[in-house]
């Protein structure tokens, strides 16, 4: 059998059998290969990703690249308030919100996942008004049985109830279980 001129230079055993079996001599190698530059790019990513040498709390091990410059780091020009600040909006109050302290003295703030006060003391007859002031929807729930139901209460939603028999009212956040305070109702 003459050889083909794709196949000048493969190695004899390699060619035989790729002659036997009627495929192309480099296919065997193109899964090899991929998994070679697979492997490759893995490893740079490991590489970049790692942890740097540390040089204080100032370089991060960040360096500007040719024509570029970072205000604050090694060889960069101006001082670090140069760098801009970007707000963090997931936990900035929203505009317009309610005002972060309770509307009347029978009323609840909502606020930084807390109830505000956590412990409120009214007489019976009172209604009191949660309001929430989070950007997250919060809940009133009553701890075991009881009275207190809201829906999920949207930033800025109202929840009343009046109280109309004494005792201690224990309630939650049902979405978020940390958050607890109590009403306690006196005759």
């Amino acid at each position: 059998m003459p050889i083909r001129a794709d196949w000048i230079g493969t190695p004899a055993i390699e060619r035989d059998m790729s002659m036997s079996h009627g495929i192309h001599p480099r296919i065997p190698r193109l899964p090899a290969l991929i998994g070679a530059l697979a492997l490759i790019g893995v490893l740079g990513l490991v590489t970049a990703c790692g942890d740097p040498p540390h040089r204080g709390p100032a370089s991060a091990g960040i360096t500007p690249g040719v024509g570029q410059s970072l205000p604050g780091m090694p060889g960069g020009t101006g001082p670090a308030s140069a760098i801009p600040v970007i707000p963090n909006t997931a936990t900035a109050a929203p505009t317009g919100s309610a005002p972060a302290t309770p509307v009347g003295p029978n009323s609840v703030t909502i606020k930084n996942f807390a109830f505000h006060p956590a412990a409120l003391t009214v007489k019976a007859g009172t209604t009191v008004t949660w309001i929430n002031q989070d950007p997250e929807p919060h809940t009133v729930t009553s701890q075991g049985q009881g009275p207190l139901r809201s829906a999920a209460l949207a930033s800025g939603a109202r929840y009343p109830y009046k109280f109309t028999k004494p005792g201690t009212y224990k309630y939650l956040c049902s979405i978020h279980p940390f958050m607890t305070a109590t009403v306690t109702v006196t005759r």
